[in-house]
């Protein structure tokens, strides 16, 4: 974080979650769109509380400062993303679940 040392990176590899490939695809289509740029990504993951960074994950830290860039950009209001929720809330635990189970 901010260029404190981290520890070493172990390299491996990684089968992303339905969610985490989501996240990219929403970063790349909506940054594509001009909503936002990379530096303003940046600027949202580096601009968290020590603590929220810390305990999120790496596409967790995006998927925050997504919204918090496409809030800012008029995309919608924290009203509207609420009432989303809700609906989405109420479609239960498994909906989308492309797993099988």
């Amino acid at each position: 974080m901010g260029g404190l040392d981290a520890g070493p990176v172990v390299p491996e590899d990684q089968d992303f979650a339905l969610w985490e490939k989501r996240v990219d695809a929403l970063m790349v289509l909506t940054s594509a769109k001009g909503l936002f740029t990379v530096d303003g990504l940046r600027r949202c993951v580096e601009d968290m509380a020590p603590e929220d960074y810390e305990n999120l994950g790496y596409y967790d830290r995006w998927v925050s400062s997504v919204n918090q860039n496409l809030i800012e950009a008029g995309s919608y209001s924290l009203e509207e993303l609420a009432r989303k929720m809700e609906q989405v809330a109420r479609r239960g635990e498994t909906y989308g679940d492309c797993t099988g189970s």
